[in-house]
């Protein structure tokens, strides 16, 4: 895979389109998953009190790490559907209303009374609007990655591609935080209303996404599609019968990228802050996650610099590779109980993955032609999500609870680095290989 480096220059007019579409890409999707990780840190927190009282603590958390997969199962529906509008009628439609969803599904969180006033009916809408805000996120991030990636400059695909996915790590940074304000409460402050702030302060994130996201015009090439009122049929229809196995590669090649998130700032949040004797007190951990998330925010998109600059193969290595090794390190670390050991796990295990996290972008719209390209990146990554993110926390648990060691979970870990990079390495191989045998009108290349 080659940059265009010797492409002309883009005119000033396109790229300042460009900028502004990367931006937008970057705000509407750090407001789409601050909403989704907020919920994260509330299952491992505090809804299993809330939702779940009377169970004991450990089945407890179980069952609110549950709920947390409900919105991973609807994020393949989210992306079917959306994906399908968005490739059929343009992606700014299909992008303001997945904002919408989400901010209504978020705050409806907010104001739902618990088990002890409604009794199983809490549990029950807890579910069906953690479906709502699964089905919003599934058709967002699709959406958010074409706008940058469809606007982006001759051989920029990968770089632009970032701008959609700095939009997680800053999402999850201000959720963490807004856990960590809420925190400082007494426990039955927390317990009682102070979870629900964060969810609340999402009506004005929607507010501040809607207008920002309304200013955005249809993409270059979606728009030129629209304009030729080509029917091309049924977008999932299409993905699934001509690129099944680009969408099994898709989905696999995410894994490390989006899964061992929710092992280190969802499980590892409640597994170091629960139990009989709690490595950390809840503030001191949600501390220690900001700091990495923070680090995170700064190192990711040198993810997207180095893929861009080397060959693209060899920099997914090095992204992967050390992983196998922090992983370990990062429980150990851990279980020291001390906070700058940990904090410097945290930040170990969370620089590589989350570098290869920026390129997986660029990556995928490459593998899928533009007339399909928003069903095909959605059914990959949601897919990913679903099987792999949805589940770790509650396999995470499961895994720890069965056996009794942490050690179990940490195979786990590894496991996902494994399967990316059995995933990730044929799918570089077959864009290239298309690349090198389409027109010019085929995807563009996104690294050398």
């Amino acid at each position: 895979m080659t940059e265009q480096s010797t492409a002309a220059p883009a005119p000033a007019g396109m790229n300042r389109d460009a900028r502004r579409a990367g931006i937008s890409a970057f705000a509407g999707t750090t407001l789409e998953w601050f909403d989704f990780y907020i919920y994260g840190s509330a299952a491992a927190l505090v809804f299993g009190k809330v939702f779940f009282a009377g169970a004991p603590a450990a089945i407890g958390t179980l069952a609110a790490f549950a709920t947390f997969w409900v919105g991973f199962l609807a994020r393949p529906l989210g992306g079917l559907v959306f994906g399908h509008f968005g490739d059929k009628y343009g992606r700014k439609s299909a992008l303001v209303v997945t904002l919408t969803m989400m901010g209504v599904a978020t705050v409806a969180i907010g104001l739902l009374p618990g088990y002890a006033q409604i009794g199983v009916l809490a549990p029950i809408l807890l579910v069906v609007l953690r479906m709502v805000q699964g089905i919003a996120v599934g058709g967002e991030w699709g959406g958010a990655v074409l706008i940058a990636t469809e606007y982006a400059p001759p051989g920029k695909k990968l770089l632009y591609g970032a701008f959609a996915q700095q939009g997680s790590p800053v999402g999850n940074l201000l959720a963490t935080l807004a856990f960590f304000a809420v925190a400082q409460l007494p426990n039955d402050a927390f317990t009682s209303w102070g979870w629900r702030v964060p969810f609340l302060v999402s009506a004005v994130l929607m507010i501040v996404g809607l207008f920002i996201r309304l200013r955005m015009g249809e993409t270059p090439e979606m728009a030129r599609l629209l304009e030729q009122k080509k029917d091309s049929g049924l977008p999932a229809k299409i993905v699934v019968t001509r690129y099944p196995w680009l969408v099994v590669l898709g989905t696999c090649a995410c894994v490390a990228g989006v899964a061992l998130t929710y092992v280190k700032s969802t499980f590892v949040l409640s597994w170091a802050t629960k139990g009989d004797a709690p490595l950390f007190d809840r503030s001191t951990f949600l501390a220690i996650v900001a700091l990495a998330l923070a680090v995170q925010v700064l190192g990711q998109p040198f993810g997207a610099i180095l893929g861009s600059r080397i060959n693209l193969k060899r920099a997914v290595m090095w992204m992967l590779l050390p992983e196998i090794v922090f992983l370990p390190l990062l429980f150990a670390l851990v279980q020291t109980g001390s906070f700058w050991w940990a904090t410097a796990g945290m930040v170990l295990a969370t620089v590589p993955h989350a570098m290869y996290y920026a390129v997986i972008a660029g990556v995928l719209s490459s593998a899928f032609p533009t007339e399909v390209r928003y069903t095909g990146i959605s059914l990959s990554y949601q897919l990913c999500a679903t099987v792999f993110s949805g589940t770790a926390p509650f396999v995470c648990q499961l895994l720890l609870t069965t056996t009794g060691s942490i050690w179990s979970v940490v195979g786990l870990g590894v496991f996902y680095v494994v399967i990316t990079l059995a995933a990730v390495v044929p799918l570089l191989r077959r864009i290239a290989a298309a690349e090198s045998n389409q027109t010019a009108a085929a995807p563009e290349p996104v690294g050398r």
